[in-house]
């Protein structure tokens, strides 16, 4: 999952790696389906004329859709911090859009995840910044597929999804409540690109094929006990979540270490990631839980717990 706030450790020459090798990956299975992330990530922390930034935007765009992989156009830092009104962000977004091949989706990342997005949209108001985004959209409909929005509110979410135009997805970064909205009600649903499904990839299967098939209770059954989990692991500071992601997959054996980029194994107490493991156990996404146990068991020693 490269759109994971790329540019707070992963540099885009390393992005673009990652890129590469999975859409080939990608081309051996059947029915696979990889959106890449396409930012101006690779940018330094200053401020941009709105030239440069839409240019950043572009090499990054014309690298994924060179590769042959789909478009996540994502929340871009450089233009939070150069951006001077809400009709800045319109016109980069339609310059960028207008050079896609394909329909992409669009990526609000809220100031949670990344504390350098606040004010996206041009407003630290979270309803003002939607009209500019619906507005966004909705000059731009045919070059978009969905928008995931990641705010950490469901009722934002809601509120969001019944005002997009027809054809144009939402997809749900709601981490804390995603189970209500994928369900959905009577005025639509949301899809999902969540961070949290990494990490509970088999429930997650499980319960969306139960929805498939009407199955409603099997679906929050399964999904239901997840979603404390899910909480906890992006829990504020919200843009540490990767830390519980990584760690579950060190202990589901998908991996042979527990070491991340820019050293963010350090960014979360030995308590979180001993509840971590406890409501990991009770959402039954421990796959292995010998393996699990004995990973466990060897993290705390490490941090001098016996």
């Amino acid at each position: 999952m490269d759109t994971a706030q790329r540019g707070m450790g992963l540099g885009w020459p390393d992005a673009q790696e990652l890129i590469r090798r999975s859409l080939r990956e990608a081309a051996t299975r059947k029915d696979a389906l990889i959106a890449c992330g396409v930012g101006t990530d690779h940018l330094g922390d200053q401020a941009y004329s709105l030239e440069e930034i839409t240019s950043a935007y572009l090499e990054q765009l014309e690298f994924v859709e060179g590769e042959g992989g789909r478009v996540i156009l994502m929340a871009s830092r450089a233009l939070a911090r150069s951006a001077r009104s809400p009709d800045d962000y319109l016109s980069t977004y339609r310059k960028v859009l207008s050079q896609a091949r394909g329909k992409v989706i669009i990526h609000w990342l809220g100031e949670m995840f990344d504390p350098a997005l606040a004010g996206y949209w041009g407003s630290a108001d979270h309803m003002e910044a939607m009209d500019t985004c619906l507005q966004m959209i909705a000059d731009n409909a045919d070059k978009i597929d969905g928008i995931k929005i990641s705010l950490l509110s469901k009722e934002k979410e809601i509120l969001m999804r019944r005002r997009l135009p027809l054809g144009v997805r939402m997809y749900t970064g709601d981490d804390f409540n995603y189970a209500e909205l994928i369900a959905g009600d009577e005025q639509g649903h949301s899809d999902a690109l969540l961070g949290i499904f990494d990490a509970i990839a088999p429930a997650a299967s499980q319960a969306l094929a139960s929805l498939k098939r009407g199955a409603d209770n099997e679906f929050f059954d399964v999904l239901e006990p997840t979603v404390a989990l899910s909480r906890h692991i992006f829990n504020a500071p919200t843009r540490f979540y990767k830390t519980g992601v990584v760690f579950l997959a060190y202990l589901n054996g998908l991996q042979d270490h527990f070491t991340m980029v820019g050293g963010q194994e350090g960014t979360r107490s030995t308590l979180h990631f001993s509840e971590l493991f406890r409501l990991a156990d009770k959402a039954n996404v421990l796959t292995d839980p010998d393996i699990a146990t004995g990973r466990m068991k060897a993290f705390l020693a490490v941090r001098g717990v016996h």
